[in-house]
């Protein structure tokens, strides 16, 4: 059976945006992902947009 994560929110102060921490925090669980086993199911719109521009991260989206 295939374990899932779902990336709800991916939000930062508002004095850090524009800083790619936001990427950052989703990478972070992509390698996370990576080293668990589980894949990703992007429901946040930023983790969307990040994982429909990064080809390199398809292999833990669910």
């Amino acid at each position: 059976m295939e374990t899932r994560e779902m990336h709800m929110h991916t939000g930062v102060s508002e004095k850090f945006a524009g800083k790619g921490l936001g990427k950052k925090l989703v990478m972070k669980s992509v390698e996370y992902a990576r080293e668990n086993n589980v894949k990703i199911i992007p429901l946040c719109p930023f983790a969307k947009k990040v994982f429909d521009t990064t080809k390199e991260i398809q292999d833990v989206k669910s």
